[in-house]
């Protein structure tokens, strides 16, 4: 079927959807309460999987352009003690094609050349939504894609599933050398990754929650294995992103709502934001608009028809989501431990 909707959020899923749907023939709007889009330079690793959601979005080629291929990375004690290899050959096997890392900007811009080929599609910037009934107004589909805070999901579903901190602060940045060697490293309570990101160039995130500043951040980390040290001290700490780790809790009983007024269906971090440990955000957000397009493509039309489809891109997505969501989280637990001995010790009976 086609139809008009409103597309809350202009982030990763929200600007999946809005050219999912307009694919389809769809009349498509997509409001963004911030003035200015997202474009801080966090690298995401797309599976492949969501690799070829994003062909069936007709952006496939655009990611690759500036991908690079993750094929190689351990995990690591913090004296470069190599315990386990993380599983990027078996799904570059299982798949035919690698896990690709892309940083933020790269990935948005992608989206929006995509949307830009429509000619026609809006992105109005600074529009703050506080009335999703008012909002569905002449639409058929309004789609909330504003992230953990979604004033979508809060309006429809209440604020019983919300922001929860889970008692962690984390560090993301870019350094501008390339680093030897890939992967994580696990200490007590504290942790450090680096991942390519383009040539010459080298994504990192840690977690330490006593750390509030840079000079805290390089000295809980100055004794830890190279590159590590040379990679914070070649960062400018002005372009160092510092957040409190927070997730959506308890988990929803539904992506969707298919009141009358105003149809809803929630995708990305409005539907189930996760803790980064499993690096799936972006490629879950991805998966939902996916899913959500194919669903609402082979709906019949008229009201049944999107209440029947988003009953659909429900039972494909939620629980699968959330499973996600809970084993990233356990994840976090695992390597944030302090019982590091025990932890080890099961890490080297993973398979390589």
């Amino acid at each position: 079927m086609t139809g008009t909707a409103t597309v809350v959020g202009a982030g990763i899923g929200g600007l999946a959807i809005a050219i999912g749907l307009r694919r389809a023939g769809w009349s498509v709007t997509v409001l963004e309460r911030r003035t200015e889009l997202e474009r801080y330079g966090a690298a995401f690793g797309i599976h492949p999987t969501a690799q070829s959601a994003l062909d069936r979005l007709g952006v496939g080629d655009a990611l690759r352009e500036h991908a690079v291929p993750y094929r190689d990375a351990h995990i690591r004690t913090p004296d470069g003690t190599s315990i386990a290899r993380l599983p990027l050959e078996r799904i570059e096997r299982k798949a035919g094609r690698p896990e690709l890392l892309i940083s933020r900007p790269y990935l948005l811009d992608a989206l929006l050349a995509g949307l830009d080929a429509f000619g026609d599609v809006p992105i109005k910037l600074g529009e703050r939504v506080t009335d999703v009934d008012a909002l569905a107004a002449g639409q058929d589909l309004v789609i909330g894609a504003d992230g953990i805070r979604s004033a979508v999901r809060t309006a429809r579903f209440g604020d019983r599933s919300g922001p929860r901190e889970v008692g962690t602060v984390a560090w993301i940045g870019i350094a501008d050398i390339e680093s030897p060697v890939h992967g994580e490293t696990w200490g007590s309570g504290r942790f450090f990754g680096l991942t390519p990101v383009e040539p010459g160039r080298t994504n990192w995130y840690a977690t330490a929650p006593e750390a509030t500043t840079a000079d805290d951040l390089r000295g809980l980390f100055a004794g830890w294995h190279d590159p590590i040290p040379r990679i914070l001290a070649a960062t400018d700490p002005a372009t160092w992103i510092r957040y409190e780790m927070r997730h959506l809790h308890p988990a929803l009983p539904s992506f969707v709502s298919t009141a009358p007024v105003a149809p809803v269906a929630l995708v990305g971090d409005a539907a189930h934001a996760m803790t980064p440990n499993l690096g799936q955000g972006a490629c879950t957000a991805i998966l939902d608009a996916d899913a959500l397009t194919r669903a609402l493509t082979a709906a019949p039309r008229g009201r049944e028809g999107v209440a029947g489809a988003l009953r659909a891109y429900d039972r494909e997505r939620r629980r699968s989501a959330q499973r996600t969501a809970f084993a990233s989280r356990t994840l976090h637990r695992f390597m944030s431990t302090e019982r590091t001995r025990l932890r080890d010790a099961a890490v080297r009976l993973l398979p390589g």
